[in-house]
């Protein structure tokens, strides 16, 4: 009898995310949408992360209505959305009011899975949006952020699964956002959350240094249940593993995944073609990411500012500077906000030619504990030169905000039609308003 293992497809959400800057349009997806619904994929990756801001911002998309046409056009698929915690799809947290409502309008326009994670593993900050989507009916996947440095292990990681388990999370995701998760450790890792937790395993990587197919058949071999891969035309770089090779490689082993090689086959030539309207993404296999540890979009952001700013010189000097400042602050996972917090840092650090001259907003933030707490308490030395005398605040950060629902409502109520607009609203002010006031 062969072991059922679940496949994600990320074609809607990471896939392109990772490679196009999130800009594939709803158009284009409902070219494949039909045929994806038939396939029998555990579910479908297609909201949250940077979808929502860049439906607004770039698409002149409402990404509710994204959601909701999608609902209808794949109804026998679970669908599946990224949310950053207290975070929810920005950069900042926000008061539990605001995370209750807008977990509760995602599941009401069709969400059924919410993979959580925090930045910084502070399961403070997974805890209310684990209830809400309980609540609201949804399953809640909790995610363990997976990285490398002197602070983390497996004991860590198993310890923070545990928590989540307590919360009454669904199921558990590891989540190695740059990709560097090896076929030994993760063997290890998820041996140890499989004694630990009674609950499914997920695994979520990036083919971004190579090692991710690899990663995922030792993880499959040790009991992970569900792996995140992309169709073939949108896999591999800082994309996830492709969909059809994972398909036939456990095919051909004591698993299966069910799912059709042909219907995958024929949806890969379907989007390929759709594909010629963008930008071709650039695949290849970075190896820097195994000592910078910085996210291949993290990466690419990097370059792109530097040339806009005639300062490509500085990238390797800016590419060491960033695995120091982590450090000087407690060694964050490089993962929204935190590798952008890290990253304009690091940058700042090398242009101005003296370190932390300029502090940003965020990581003065960060150091007075309003983004949550760092993986080991940051050296007081480093702590005065951001924050001086201040005193970092160590209770859970969302309780010291007031509720904001009904203060955004009157903000914006002459543009406003519905709850979903406020908490658009809410989440890109300037944005959303455009957007509104485009659509009137």
């Amino acid at each position: 009898m062969k072991r059922k293992i679940g496949i994600t497809e990320t074609l809607f959400r990471d896939a392109h995310q990772s490679l196009l800057a999130t800009r594939l349009k709803l158009e284009d997806m409902l070219s494949v949408a039909e045929m994806i619904d038939q396939v029998g994929y555990y579910s479908v990756e297609m909201w949250g992360g940077a979808t929502f801001d860049t439906c607004l911002r770039y698409l002149n998309e409402d990404p509710w209505e994204r959601l909701r046409v999608l609902r209808k056009r794949l109804p026998n698929t679970k669908l599946q959305m990224l949310l950053r915690g207290q975070n929810l799809l920005a950069y900042r947290q926000y008061p539990d009011d605001v995370v209750d409502t807008f977990v509760a309008k995602s599941v009401e326009n069709g969400i059924d899975i919410i993979r959580i994670f925090d930045a910084l593993n502070d399961t403070r900050n997974l805890e209310r949006a684990i209830k809400a989507a309980k609540k609201a009916g949804a399953h809640a996947q909790a995610s363990v952020v997976y990285t490398v440095s002197p602070v983390h292990d497996i004991q860590g990681y198993v310890k923070t699964a545990q928590e989540l388990a307590q919360m009454g999370a669904d199921s558990i995701c590891i989540k190695d956002m740059a990709g560097i998760l090896t076929p030994a450790v993760a063997r290890e890792l998820i041996t140890q959350l499989r004694k630990a937790v009674d609950l499914p395993i997920h695994l979520h990587s990036h083919s971004t240094c190579g090692l991710a197919s690899m990663t995922y058949w030792e993880a499959i071999q040790a009991g992970a249940d569900v792996v995140d891969t992309a169709i073939s035309a949108l896999a591999l770089g800082t994309s996830q593993p492709p969909t059809e090779s994972l398909v036939k490689a456990l095919q051909d082993a004591e698993y299966d995944t069910g799912l059709d090689l042909a219907l995958l086959a024929e949806i890969n030539s379907k989007i390929k073609a759709v594909l010629g309207g963008y930008q071709s993404p650039r695949i290849s296999v970075n190896t820097e990411v195994l000592v910078s540890q910085i996210p291949g979009g993290m990466l690419s952001n990097l370059r792109a500012q530097l040339e806009q700013q005639k300062l490509s010189h500085k990238y390797q000097e800016i590419l060491q500077e960033v695995p120091r400042v982590r450090r000087e602050l407690g060694y964050p996972p490089l993962v929204t906000p935190m590798s952008q917090i890290v990253g304009t840092q690091a940058v700042l650090n090398v242009v101005t030619g003296e370190r932390y001259k300029i502090k940003t907003k965020e990581i003065k933030d960060y150091v007075k504990g309003l983004y949550g707490r760092p993986p080991v308490p940051i050296e007081p030395e480093m702590q005065k030169k951001i924050i001086g005398d201040e005193q970092p605040i160590t209770g859970r950060p969302a309780d010291r905000l007031s509720p904001g629902m009904e203060a955004a409502r009157a903000e914006i109520k002459d543009l406003a039609a519905s709850d979903e607009d406020v908490l658009s609203y809410i989440l890109f002010p300037d944005y959303a308003r455009q957007f509104f006031m485009n659509r009137k």
